[in-house]
């Protein structure tokens, strides 16, 4: 299948899910995840409507953001995955959005090297909400101190939380408390917007929880 007309397909799930879950059928952005593919297969997904692009590594994701220059202005580079403090500069200095956060060492260096040039950088807390021992992210309860903490951080703007849970039957458990403690973090004065959960294989019980955001690289690019 083509990218445009897989990329079509994974926007009609997305609403219909929307629909199903008594939401409006925009209610929940897309992020195309391109890591793995070269940046001619993100340049034909823009081509078809994709705006918001996930790299999982910083030096392809940098690599690419240099291949695809010429559209910077129009396109928007999220980092998905982990963030040395090693790294943080080139991060800071290139991406739009980093959604692995998950110390707040790693916090102050992305606030302190973001250009002043630049707008803000988005960013989102990773929280390991399946409690694996081989994933990033913060444990829950860590949530709301490192959230008020990053939140006062200037050259950063605090939108939210990511997490990855774990696929089988307690994915669903996990939507769920992921989406108490995004409504915590609001109820607790938070200005935040954005519940980045769900992939190709589960968006439409992320979107049922309340996911804001889905992460989508196999249904609109094929397998690895």
């Amino acid at each position: 299948m083509a990218i445009s007309d897989s990329l079509q397909a994974t926007k009609n799930r997305i609403a219909a899910a929307c629909v199903a879950a008594g939401r409006a059928p925009d209610a929940v952005r897309l992020l195309v995840v391109s890591k793995t593919f070269p940046a001619g297969a993100v340049r034909e997904a823009f081509a078809a409507g994709a705006r918001a692009f996930g790299e999982n590594y910083v030096q392809e994701g940098l690599a690419k953001i240099g291949e695809l220059i010429e559209l910077r202005g129009q396109l928007e580079w999220h980092l998905i995955g982990p963030l040395q403090s090693n790294k943080t500069r080139p991060v800071a200095e290139a991406f739009d959005w980093v959604h692995g956060v998950d110390r707040l060492k790693i916090a102050q260096r992305l606030s302190e090297q973001r250009p002043p040039g630049l707008p803000p950088l988005n960013v989102c807390l990773q929280v390991n909400i399946s409690g694996e021992a081989s994933k990033s992210g913060l444990p829950a309860a860590e949530v709301p101190a490192l959230a008020r903490q990053v939140a006062a951080l200037p050259r950063l703007k605090l939108r939210g939380l990511m997490a990855v849970p774990e696929p089988g039957p307690e994915a669903a458990a996990q939507h769920q408390a992921m989406a108490r403690l995004f409504d915590a973090l609001k109820a607790d004065g938070l200005d935040v917007d954005t519940l980045s959960l769900g992939m190709s294989a589960d968006l439409e019980a992320a979107i049922a929880a309340g996911s804001t955001m889905v992460r989508v690289g196999t249904a609109v690019f094929g397998a690895r």
